[in-house]
Formats: C-alpha cells, structure tokens, sequence
C-alpha cells in the first residue's frame, strides 16, 4: 500500500472524531491534505481554524468554515501530522514551517489527535528539529543555538519568522525543549511533549492503530 493511501487511512479516521459543533483546529502538511476533504464530506456544523494560510484556503474552497485564531479562545480538538513519534507520545513537527502555531492551536484544544502514516513511528527523536527565529539579531540567535542552519530559499513562517532547523543530537528532548525555549531571539521549536497529545493514529497497510495517551 502507498504512504498517500496510508495518509488518507489516517485522516478519514481522525475526521470521524469530530462531532456537529465542535471547535476544530486544523493542521499544515501532506497528511492533513487528506483530512480537509474527509471533513468536508461530512457536513458537519462546525468552526474551524487553521494553522496556515494554504490550510485555510484549501479548507475554504472545500466548504469548511474557518475564522481568524483570535476569535476562539478554545477548540474542541485539534489534528495534524508529524514528522517523527516516539512510542512515548514526544513529536517532531514542523516541516512546513507552521510549527509555532502549531502547538498554539495543539495546546488550545481539549483534544490533539496526531496523524501518520507508517513511517512516522521512531524509537527515539532525531534531528533536525525545526526552529523559527526572529530576525532581529539572528547571528547572535545562530551563535548561541550553535548547531543550527537556515532553510535556505525558504520563506518566512506564516508570522514573518525565520525558519531554520536545529541539527545537532536530540538525547533527552526535555532537556533540548528546555534548552531551545530558553535561547533568546527562538519564536518556537518542534518538539512537541507528550502531554500535549491526547491520540495518536498511525496508518500501516490497510489498517489504522489508534492510541490513546491521555
């Protein structure tokens, strides 16, 4: 079985976790491509908000009703795909560049259902990690980061930041977390702890497991 056709396995079930008016956040990338049209066709009545500008106007076109982040305080659930998960529920995320907001939209959602195809489990995280940095003083910010490169060519995140990734080892990602929130001039990482998620549903072949880790 193809990665997309995984992907799409992913995505049609984690759209039939979303329930008529339900707050929905929408993720960015190839996995959620597939969620936006399972949603779609459902026809509920629901309020969505994405975490990109390619997100919202896809979902538009669809039918889905997406408005501006600011105007809901809290959502329902929220889903998106990751880069990397380890068996204990830490992500990687942040290939496309959206992942500050991202997490904002994950952290606001009673419920953060995580999709993927089968090769998205890890044992452990791996680098790189993706970053988005302000551009003022961005040499300073690449100092003391140290192992750390731009995208080059790539465009700033959906906020005005600058996207780069983190390339040295990962070890103990609470600690790097921790490291990486503290550097001044670092807007967001991609380490996503497990707290944040509530399900992980993982396509492999013609079927999709779901875990349930809060």
């Amino acid at each position: 079985m193809s990665i997309d056709r995984e992907k799409q396995l992913a995505a049609q079930a984690a759209a039939e976790l979303v329930e008529d008016g339900m707050a929905v956040g929408l993720g960015t990338g190839s996995t959620v491509a597939f969620l936006l049209p399972a949603l779609a066709a459902r026809k509920l009545a629901i309020r969505c908000v994405a975490t990109s500008v390619h997100t919202q106007r896809k979902a538009t076109e669809l039918g889905l009703e997406v408005e501006l982040a600011d105007m809901l305080d809290h959502l329902d659930i929220a889903i998106d795909g990751a880069d990397q998960i380890t068996p204990d529920g830490w992500l990687i995320k942040g290939g496309g560049g959206a992942h500050t907001r991202e997490k904002i939209v994950a952290a606001s959602a009673a419920r953060f259902v995580v999709i993927g195809d089968s090769t998205k489990p890890a044992d452990v995280l791996r680098p790189p990690v993706p970053l988005e940095l302000l551009a003022f003083g961005l040499p300073a910010t690449l100092r003391e980061l140290g192992s750390a490169v731009l995208r080059a060519g790539w465009p700033p995140s959906p906020d005005g930041g600058v996207i780069a990734d983190y390339t040295g080892p990962v070890g103990d990602p609470s600690e790097l977390a921790a490291r990486l929130s503290a550097t001044p001039g670092l807007v967001g990482h991609g380490l996503f702890e497990p707290s944040l998620t509530a399900d992980v549903l993982i396509a492999r072949a013609g079927s999709v497991e779901h875990r349930i880790l809060r």
